[in-house]
């Protein structure tokens, strides 16, 4: 019988959690890589190189690959001759790890994880308690895959209980353009089938934890092999998928999925539960097995296992801006896709900091710091470590301050806004009229961003923590004009311009 330590399993999870902040694995590396060479659009191209070279500096630096470090999700396989020589339960040890490797001072990770989430929502500060699922198995030994989500993926996932004679296909088609870019595309999409929906959700979140191997499939189907329903289905999502148009960040290109990965279980006569979960840009889990010798050993992936593909700010193509003495008049000339690199002060805020500046606007209360002919990023920075004026700092899903964008632009003087992914009807018209402008950031590219980030320090609502808002003061940091003062969206152009490309191959 084999007996698992306490520590073992405690110390295995905290390894995994920071291992897999700052490792990419091989395989979507090598994916995305195939992606960069592929693609045609250059606003999509020049993505992914962000998104490869800041691959590389975090497995380099030892630093998130994304600001946004998730929450924790751990699946268990317990062998039935499996003893446990602990004190505390499952749980209590997987939140021990999660807590070393989240505090773990050389590369402190975003605790996101919020308690009361109907009510105080108040940070835990940990990042705890996970999320966990168990299966009790045949054999001797735990099976242990660790994998962290981020919001903007986890807030596009989906579930529909269609008819027996339904589409699934037809249903993923309609329903990958309404998730917009939050999702941080190019990424991987799971897709669960069958059972009750609270299981094809559990299976659409467990096939992301495969590796990628689209390329085995068509080279199975092209050998002329029988492939399965299931194969046959991956194949045709993910050609189809792909031929929407809708790209890297959304931008619009030739790549929106690596994979599409498909588990599926029986389900009742009358039901055809389908769920879908996309993993992101920062696609981060690893796979490892205790057999009662110890912690898990990871090892890291090579450096040489990297594409030669290393982004730099290209100062004959964009434009350099300065913040400090940014005019209304400069932002309503800004074009759509024109890229920009920006020099000088930002302030920075998202949900959090918007809605308390709503309601002190209400009550007539003086705000912390002057918005007047500022720009603001939203973003929830990870903590500096060494010299870092401010830890891994890419944009969230601007989206969520669609409602907040009208106040902003007409109550506080702000003149221009930074995140991710496209922007609602709601804002795009809040834009049109204060001839305003949205600026995207790469999402996926924290780290890259934060090497833009000079100084920092927090000009209000300290007590938010990462949601508090601050001052960075940056140099050459790439943005694109995602939406202009006329209200022309890039994230709508972008794709509509490709799929017709696409079609017509």
């Amino acid at each position: 019988m084999t007996t698992i330590q306490q520590n073992d399993f405690i110390s295995s999870i905290a390894d995994a959690f920071q291992y897999i902040s700052y490792y990419h694995s091989p395989d979507f590396v090598a994916a995305m890589g195939e992606a960069w060479q592929r693609e045609e659009a250059p606003a999509a191209k020049d993505a992914i190189a962000q998104i490869l070279t800041n691959s590389r500096l975090c497995a380099e630096g030892h630093r998130p690959i994304c600001q946004d470090t998730g929450i924790a999700v751990v699946f268990l396989k317990v062998g039935m001759k499996v003893k446990w020589d602990a004190t505390l339960s499952v749980q209590e040890m997987v939140n021990e790890g999660v807590r070393r490797a989240y505090g773990l001072p050389e590369n402190k990770l975003r605790a996101s994880v919020l308690l009361d989430p109907a009510g105080k929502r108040q940070n835990s500060r940990d990042n705890t308690p996970a999320v966990v699922h168990y299966e009790i198995v045949p054999g001797d030994h735990v099976e242990v895959i660790c994998a962290a989500k981020g919001g903007g993926s986890e807030n596009k996932s989906k579930l529909a209980m269609l008819n027996p004679s339904d589409s699934i296909v037809d249903w993923v088609l309609k329903t990958v353009p309404t998730m917009g870019a939050g999702w941080c595309p190019p990424g991987v999409l799971g897709i669960g089938i069958g059972g009750t929906p609270e299981k094809a959700m559990l299976l659409a979140k467990e096939s992301l934890m495969a590796p990628i191997d689209i390329h085995t499939l068509r080279e199975k189907a092209a050998s002329g092999a029988v492939l399965n329903r299931v194969e046959e289905l991956r194949l045709e999502l993910m050609e189809k998928v792909n031929a929407l148009g809708i790209g890297a960040q959304g931008l619009g290109g030739l790549t929106t999925v690596l994979d599409v990965k498909i588990l599926d279980y029986p389900t009742h006569a009358a039901s055809l539960p389908v769920a879908l979960i996309p993993n992101c840009a920062a696609t981060r889990h690893v796979h490892f097995h205790l057999d009662g010798n110890g912690p898990a050993v990871l090892t890291p992936p090579r450096l040489e296992d990297w594409p030669d593909i290393t982004w730099k700010a290209d100062t004959q193509a964009a434009t350099r801006v300065n913040l400090d003495t940014l005019t209304q008049a400069e932002v309503a000339a800004w074009k759509p896709g024109q890229a920009l690199l920006l020099n000088g002060k930002m302030l920075t805020g998202r949900d959090a900091a918007h809605k308390r500046i709503q309601d002190m606007l209400a009550k007539g209360e003086p705000l912390p710091v002057d918005f007047a002919n500022r720009v603001i990023y939203y973003v929830g920075p990870v903590d500096p470590v060494r010299d870092e004026a401010v830890g891994p700092a890419g944009p969230t899903t601007a989206t969520r301050m669609d409602k907040f964008t009208r106040m902003m632009l007409e109550k506080t003087g702000l003149i221009a806004m930074i995140g991710k992914s496209e922007r609602g009807p709601v804002a795009i018209e809040a834009i049109k009229d204060n001839r305003s402008a949205y600026l995207m950031a790469v999402g996926g590219a924290a780290y890259l961003v934060s090497k833009a980030i000079q100084t920092a320090r927090i000009a209000g609502f300290a007590d938010l923590g990462m949601e508090a808002i601050y001052e960075f003061e940056v140099k050459d940091m790439p943005v694109t004009v995602a939406v202009d003062s006329q209200g022309v969206s890039v994230h709508e152009t972008g794709p509509k311009e490709w799929r017709i490309k696409i079609g017509k191959r």
